[in-house]
């Protein structure tokens, strides 16, 4: 412009500079204000926006509220769309409670904020789980006179349905439609979701229907919600159906969540073979796998007990540059010391040490009751006195793999004294702790002890389950022993 003799203004320049803020380059942005002050242009109240609203999409938020106090002092007062859009910034990083200060400080100024200023702040809370602090920033909105929009409920509902509060949504769904709020699609699916959750699958399917009848078309996220609560029921051939005919009829494309809705629902079925179709659907025509999908599998043929399937995947995955995380390390573990591969667990428990992972307490459990179940208790010793050294603190569940192993290696003395250090050591024995301590010794012969114990436990509130019961009837015969016998069966829960 300038070699034709055509002088930029404000204008033009505030234009090229939204180019650049579009372009994710705002630091050019700020070149081009620089160039404004040296040619004496007054920057205005867009140009200054245009620039905030480029540092927040860019998550340059404290860059921006200082932007905003520059306007002040170049003499730009900042507008409504100025306030709003640091608002939506500030939610949008988790400080929310900056945003209500700033939501404070400009109605102070003057500058009265809009349903949108609102929305976003109502969001903020709604994600940081302050669904009544939402709820009060709501009637102070409705109370001021603004409107309320299908953006304004939807977050307070989502929030809603994820704390269980389920007649509240209801409650707050009539009440938007009440108000002549038309639903959309996010808040349609939050009532779908809400039925699946409470159960109620065929009632979440008639939302659905009326969702369609209403013009309101659902999308993937919809689907998705639908087929995982027919999967959670076990209804996979209800899931199959929204996932065929349903969904990819209507055109809407099932995305990797879809396909591990359905991959995860029938490996837990043990239908291997229909979630292998489908991951060799996915393989082929996208989209491609993830982690969640390969564990998934690889859970699913681990218990049915075809570990060279599951190896073989999570060679595969490894092959393909997907990344394995703990949950597939634990998966595949499991597999191997279930099904007696216990080498092969040591294995892939080496593997996850050296991938820069660092194990869980769960990953320890797993590999302690291998080696017990394999009959190396030295082994399983080793590993459990070894967990303070790692940081990790044994859990009830730790406790009681070792109590077991070494009470079916007849070591009960030992089993008994780590049993007394659980209270000590500030994990106290749960009833599964109990039961398999007094089985032990009940194996052991130790039935004075066993009974000792079994008063402790039931003082503690906790049951003798069937097996620990049936293990002491089938020991104690004497008429001496008649009160103790109803004692057990008393204290029985047959589960």
């Amino acid at each position: 412009m300038e070699l034709l003799g055509i002088h930029p203004n404000v204008y033009t320049l505030t234009i090229l500079l939204n180019c650049f803020c579009h372009l994710g380059r705002v630091g050019f942005g700020f070149s081009v204000l620089g160039r404004m002050f040296k040619l004496g242009l007054q920057p205005n109240i867009v140009t200054f926006s245009t620039l905030i609203n480029g540092l927040c999409n860019g998550g340059q938020v404290a860059q921006a509220v200082q932007l905003l106090d520059d306007m002040d002092r170049e003499g730009c007062r900042p507008n409504l769309i100025t306030y709003s859009t640091i608002v939506n910034g500030l939610c949008k990083i988790g400080h929310t409670a900056t945003a209500i200060r700033l939501l404070r400080t400009m109605e102070e100024r003057g500058c009265a904020p809009n349903v949108v200023t609102y929305n976003a702040i109502i969001d903020g809370l709604c994600k940081d789980k302050l669904v009544i602090e939402a709820l009060n920033l709501f009637s102070e909105m409705t109370g001021k006179g603004i409107p309320p929009d299908v953006f304004s409920y939807s977050p307070i509902l989502h929030a809603m349905c994820n704390l269980g509060q389920w007649e509240e949504v209801i409650t707050l769904w009539n009440e938007m439609l009440a108000n002549n709020c038309k639903p959309d699609a996010v808040s349609y699916t939050i009532l779908v979701d809400v039925a699946c959750k409470e159960g109620k699958i065929l009632e979440a399917h008639d939302i659905l229907e009326r969702m369609i009848q209403n013009g309101v078309q659902p999308n993937t996220i919809t689907y998705n919600v639908l087929m995982d609560g027919y999967c959670l029921q076990g209804k996979m051939d209800e899931a199959r159906k929204i996932f065929n005919s349903m969904m990819i009829s209507r055109g809407c494309v099932p995305d990797v969540y879809s396909y591990n809705i359905m991959v995860n629902g029938f490996c837990k079925y043990k239908r291997v073979d229909e979630a292998m179709e489908l991951f060799c659907e996915m393989s082929q025509n996208g989209p491609f796998p993830n982690t969640v999908t390969y564990t998934a599998l690889i859970n699913g043929m681990s218990q049915l007990g075809r570990l060279a399937v599951a190896q073989e995947l999570f060679e595969e995955m490894s092959a393909y540059g997907i990344i394995p995380n703990l949950i597939t390390y634990s998966t595949l573990l499991h597999g191997f010391c279930k099904n007696g591969q216990i080498y092969k667990a040591l294995g892939l428990f080496k593997v996850i040490q050296k991938s820069g992972l660092k194990p869980y307490i769960v990953h320890y459990n797993i590999l302690i009751d291998g080696l017990c179940n394999a009959g190396q208790l030295t082994a399983a010793q080793l590993l459990f006195h070894g967990l303070s050294f790692k940081g990790l603190q044994p859990s009830v569940y730790t406790y009681t793999i070792m109590i077991s192993g070494l009470c079916n290696a007849g070591l009960t003395n030992k089993a008994y004294e780590l049993f007394r250090k659980m209270g000590v050591n500030d994990c106290l024995p749960n009833s599964i702790s109990y039961n398999v301590m007094i089985q032990g010794l009940l194996q052991n012969n130790d039935v004075s002890t066993a009974a000792e114990i079994l008063d402790e436990m039931t003082s503690k509130g906790f049951s003798a389950d069937i097996s620990t019961a049936t293990m002491f009837v089938d020991l104690l015969c004497g008429d001496t022993t008649c009160q103790l016998i109803h004692k057990i069966v008393g204290n029985c829960k047959l589960c």
